[in-house]
C-alpha cells in the first residue's frame, strides 16, 4: 500500500479564523502550524504513520520556524499592516498631485478634531477600504486624514511632511512614527500624540487606527511594543499664533486671540498657551495663586486660578472646574467679565444661594491647600462651636486641626464612615453655613 502524501501549509498572514487571530495576538511572529486545518493534516499524518507500521514511515511534518523579518525582534510587531501611497478614494479617485507636495496648513486643534471624528464614528480598520472622506482606513491613512494631506501617505513617506522633534517637545497633533524599512509590514506603525497623561511623561493619550477600529487610548511612552523605535515628529504645515515675547503678555486685554482648544490645557499640558492663560489670569487678580510663574507647564495653580476666575463670573457646576473653555478664554483676552476678588473677600469669588456662600469645591481643602476658603470655614466652625481642636485662630492653611473639627461637625449630623471624613463636601458646607 502506498504511503499517503499530505501537504503541509502555513495559513495566509491575514487569515481571520479565530485560531490564527488568537496566535497572532499571542505570538505574532511564530509561523509554526497552528491553523486548525493544518493541525488536522498533522494529526491525520501521524495516525496514518502509526497504521502503516515501522516499514512504512510517513514523511516528517515538523513545521518550519520562519525567522522574523530583519530589524524587528520576534513577537514585537503591532498587527497593523498598511497600504502604500494612494490618491484619495483609492484608484478610482483623483490623480495624485505631480511633483513634491507641500504640507497644507492646519492647526493643532483641527488635527485633534479630525482625529476624534474617526474615533467617534468607530471607523473600522482596513488596508484596502477608504472612508467617505477618501482616506485609507489604516494607521498611515488616519494620520494623512488628521493632517489634511491631499492623498494617502504611508509610514515610509509621512516623514517628508514633518520634522523630527524630541520627547520634551511633543504637543497634541504631533506623531510618533515607527517605520521598519527592512520589512515595512512588520512593525511599522504611527499614532497621533494627544497629550501627556501624567507629570512623569510616562504615558500619553494616543489617537490611532488599528484593528478593529479607530481608538483613543492611554498608551505607555513611546508605544506598547518596540518602544525605542518610535520617533516623535511635528507636522511642517502647522499654523500657530506667534509666540508672545518674554516681557509682555501673549495677548494684552482687548486684543482677540482664538481659543486654541481644550487639548492645550489640563494635566500634562506643556505649551505657550498655558503661559498665556496664566499671564491673563494674573492680570485679572490671580497672582495670589502663583508662588512662581506662570509658565508653560500646567499646574494646580493654573487650575485654581482659572476656577477662581470662573467663580467670579457667577458660574457654577462644570463651568467652574478650572479648565478654560472658549467662553473663559474670550473673557480673558477681551478684558471683559469680573476680576478675581482679593484674598480677604472669598465671598466675592463664589456665588451665594439663599444666604449660604457658594461651595468652592473639595480641592480647596486638600492637604497642603492654602486659600481664603479655609479661613472662612474655620471661622464658621468657631461660630458653630466646633473648634475644640484649634490651638490658634483659624488660618488659610488646611491642616489636621481643621479636618478634625469638620469631622466633629459631620458626626454631629449623624453621619458615619466616609460621610464623616473631615473634608467638607457641598452638604457639609450648606449645613455649616445655613
Amino acid at each position: 500500500m502506498a504511503t499517503p502524501v499530505f501537504e503541509e501549509f502555513d495559513p495566509a498572514n491575514d487569515c481571520d479564523c479565530p485560531g490564527c487571530a488568537h496566535w497572532r495576538s499571542v505570538l505574532p511572529y511564530s509561523r509554526a502550524v497552528r491553523h486548525p486545518a493544518a493541525r488536522r493534516a498533522v494529526i491525520v499524518a501521524a495516525a496514518a504513520s502509526a497504521a502503516l507500521g515501522a516499514g512504512h514511515v510517513a514523511p516528517a511534518l515538523a513545521a518550519p520556524q520562519v525567522p522574523p523579518g530583519p530589524g524587528v525582534s520576534a513577537g514585537s510587531e503591532v498587527a497593523t499592516p498598511q497600504g502604500h501611497r494612494a490618491p484619495l478614494h483609492g484608484r478610482g479617485g483623483p490623480p495624485e498631485p505631480a511633483g513634491d507636495v507641500k504640507a497644507p496648513q492646519t492647526t493643532r486643534a483641527d488635527i485633534i478634531t479630525r482625529a476624534k471624528k474617526w474615533v467617534d464614528a468607530k471607523v473600522p480598520y482596513s488596508m484596502e477600504a477608504y472612508w467617505s472622506d477618501g482616506y485609507r482606513q489604516d494607521c498611515s491613512g488616519y494620520v494623512s486624514m488628521a493632517w489634511g494631506l491631499p492623498g494617502n501617505e504611508w509610514t515610509g513617506t509621512l516623514g517628508k511632511f514633518a520634522e523630527r522633534i524630541t520627547k520634551d517637545e511633543l504637543q497634541p497633533g504631533d506623531i510618533l512614527l515607527f517605520h521598519n524599512p527592512q520589512n515595512p509590514e512588520r512593525g511599522s506603525h504611527v499614532v497621533i500624540f494627544g497629550g501627556w497623561k501624567d507629570y512623569t511623561h510616562s504615558s500619553y493619550l494616543a489617537y490611532e487606527q488599528r484593528p478593529p477600529q479607530a481608538r483613543r487610548k492611554e498608551t505607555p511612552y513611546a508605544y506598547w511594543h518596540q518602544s525605542n523605535r518610535y520617533v516623535p515628529y511635528r507636522y511642517k504645515g502647522l499654523k500657530e499664533d506667534p509666540a508672545a515675547g518674554p516681557d509682555k503678555p501673549a495677548n494684552p486685554p482687548g486684543v482677540a486671540a482664538p481659543y486654541p482648544g481644550a487639548a492645550y490645557f489640563g494635566p500634562g499640558a506643556n505649551n505657550k498657551y498655558v503661559t498665556q492663560l496664566g499671564q491673563m489670569l494674573v492680570a485679572r487678580g490671580a497672582g495670589q495663586y502663583y508662588a512662581m510663574g506662570p509658565g508653560p507647564r500646567w499646574s494646580d495653580a493654573d487650575r485654581r486660578a482659572t476656577g477662581a476666575f470662573q467663580l467670579a463670573q457667577g458660574w457654577n457646576g462644570a463651568e467652574t472646574r478650572g479648565l478654560p473653555g472658549p467662553q473663559t478664554w474670550d473673557l480673558l483676552v477681551s478684558g471683559k467679565g469680573k476680576d478675581i476678588g482679593p484674598v480677604d473677600a472669598p465671598d466675592a469669588q463664589v456665588p451665594s444661594s439663599h444666604g449660604v456662600p457658594g461651595y468652592p469645591g473639595r480641592a480647596m481643602f486638600r492637604p497642603g491647600a492654602s486659600n481664603p476658603y479655609v479661613t472662612q470655614l474655620g471661622e464658621q466652625l468657631v461660630k458653630k462651636g466646633f473648634d475644640k481642636y484649634y490651638t490658634a485662630d483659624p488660618g488659610p492653611d488646611w491642616d489636621e486641626e481643621d479636618r478634625r473639627n469638620v469631622e466633629d461637625f459631620q458626626r454631629s449630623q449623624g453621619w458615619r464612615g466616609g460621610a464623616a471624613d473631615g473634608v467638607p463636601g457641598p452638604e457639609t458646607w450648606r449645613r455649616l453655613f445655613s
